[in-house]
């Protein structure tokens, strides 16, 4: 049986009980159901394949929430070599919830800076639930500048609700540190690659997410609030989450059309948390082919795409009465 099983999985759930009750049964009587068990595993397969080929943006969103979903930690252990944690802002503090430091992609060292989640309470409590704090894009910025005296690449791993509001994380000003990445990381004179790896969230993601290529995982999302959020704004009630979702065109499949991400990375069939060695396989397969392109590239032409592609991002109408005017 599956663990941490969401709603709309149940059917697969219910398919799978009731064949593990069919070879029971086989297994105490002494008969021969090997037919009826084939047919009911192709069930399954059907049944998982129509699910997970149509999922809606509020069912991608909560894949993305997955608690045994692969968080940044677990795919630098996969991805990477030689990880070297780096700590601290040289202002306030270290940053639990964004471990980063120097490791190697391939042959490639490079900065890495990530979002961290926990797995249970004691873990989220440490990591903040992947909400950062000033302190947290403080000591990102310094590794990026760090990553630019030594002419190093920079890959961000994106898997945060949102930059942390509370009472201390505005009194260090944590609009200010988001604003200021987003300008310095424009001007980096370093190749820079960004994936969300879960949740995308608001400024939070986009304080570490200017890149010369954004990549998305195929169940991730990417959103400037929460569906939950939006929900309470728009309709005054958290129940319309799913509405929402739609909506907002946060999933990686709507990013891709918009011209917000470049690439979408794939997961194994029901989400990253089902096979995590090969979610990492792909994604490392993913950042490796990006990071030699964009390597191979002169840098100044690199800085010139990645100032016209942000430019470009964002589609609006002009009305009539306003050409008029």
């Amino acid at each position: 049986m599956e663990s941490h099983p969401l709603d709309f999985e149940k059917p697969i759930l219910e398919l799978q009980r009731r064949l593990q009750d069919l070879k029971n049964h086989s297994d105490e009587h002494a008969l021969d159901f090997d037919s009826e068990v084939e047919a009911m595993e192709n069930k399954i397969r059907e049944t998982r394949r129509a699910i997970y080929d149509n999922l809606t943006a509020w069912q991608r969103v909560q894949l993305a929430r997955h608690i045994r979903r692969p968080f940044a930690l677990d795919y630098i252990g996969r991805c990477f070599t030689d990880w070297i944690e780096l700590h601290g802002d040289r202002v306030f503090g270290d940053d639990k919830a964004m471990p980063s430091g120097l490791a190697k992609l391939g042959h490639h060292r490079c900065v890495v800076i990530t979002h961290q989640k926990g797995r249970d309470t004691k873990e989220n409590v440490k990591r903040n639930f992947g909400c950062a704090h000033p302190e947290g894009y403080r000591k990102a910025l310094r590794l990026m500048r760090l990553a630019e005296k030594f002419g190093l690449p920079i890959i961000s791993l994106i898997d945060t609700p949102g930059a942390f509001p509370g009472i201390g994380s505005e009194e260090r000003h944590i609009s200010e540190a988001i604003a200021v990445n987003l300008r310095e990381m424009m001007n980096l004179r370093v190749p820079t690659v960004a994936v969300v790896i879960g949740e995308g969230g608001s400024g939070g993601a986009l304080g570490i997410g200017v890149a010369d290529r954004v990549l998305i995982l195929e169940n991730a999302y990417y959103s400037v609030i929460s569906p939950e959020a939006c929900s309470a704004i728009l309709w005054k009630d958290r129940r319309h989450a799913a509405e929402a979702a739609e909506a907002l065109k946060l999933t990686a499949q709507d990013l891709i059309g918009l011209g917000v991400v470049d690439e979408i990375v794939p997961e194994p069939e029901g989400g990253a948390h089902r096979d995590h060695d090969l979610a990492a396989a792909n994604l490392g397969t993913a950042l490796r082919r990006n990071l030699e392109r964009i390597i191979a590239q002169p840098l100044e032409e690199l800085m010139q795409q990645r100032y016209e592609k942000f430019r470009k991002l964002g589609k609006y109408t002009v009305g009539v009465e306003a050409l008029n005017s």
